[in-house]
């Protein structure tokens, strides 16, 4: 099963660009992310620090979220970002963001979410800030995420951008680890930053 795996992999490699049906054959021990059908290789695995840091998230926003519509996952948990018409297997953007949390039921499947979350959290790493930091934060304001947080661990600050009236991010609001924060999708949610970048 291996080899076939591999062989049809080594198939798609020909292409120009790859696509979700490519992304389904590769080995679930691998971790990748398409944008725009470029292939980027998740490993190697997150740090401690930045699992207790996407843990204490995830505990305080499904707190908030018992009982409401709205529900938060962590990686790995893929989301596909479908242009107008595009078929599952034509998709050329899927990405596993570090949380995400999706507001719309009709997105989730049991492959993961198809469209744009409300709100996505990406930790960043020394292997995926420049990532993080520009490809993905335009791609996630192309597609209209209202929400994409920036969390740097090593510099304890977190970036937050939204959705303005135009449809692009305005200015992002910048806060360190003693700040409390006012979730923007939620103006009654406000978390703790020293609790959360000291969870580590």
């Amino acid at each position: 099963m291996e080899f076939i795996i591999r062989e049809k992999r080594l198939e798609a490699a020909t292409k120009e660009t790859y696509t979700y049906s490519d992304y389904l054959l590769w080995p679930e021990e691998e971790r990748w992310e398409l944008i725009d059908g470029i292939p980027y290789n998740m490993t190697p695995a997150p740090s401690r620090i930045h699992q207790g840091i996407s843990m204490e998230l995830a505990r305080q926003f499904a707190n908030y979220l018992t009982g409401k519509t709205c529900k938060i996952y962590a990686a790995p948990f893929d989301v596909r970002l479908p242009k107008d018409g595009e078929k599952d297997e034509q998709i050329e953007t899927v990405v596993q963001p570090d949380l995400v949390v999706v507001c719309d039921e009709s997105k989730l499947d049991e492959r993961g979410c198809k469209g744009p979350p409300d709100l996505i959290i990406e930790i960043l790493s020394p292997h995926t800030a420049a990532k993080d930091m520009k490809i993905k934060r335009d791609l996630y304001e192309r597609v209209g995420v209202k929400e994409y947080w920036q969390i740097d661990p090593n510099n304890q600050t977190v970036l937050i951008y939204q959705i303005a009236s135009n449809g692009r991010n305005g200015r992002p609001e910048a806060y360190a680890a003693g700040d409390q924060v006012q979730v923007g999708i939620f103006p009654d949610l406000i978390l703790d930053l020293a609790l959360v970048l000291g969870s580590g």
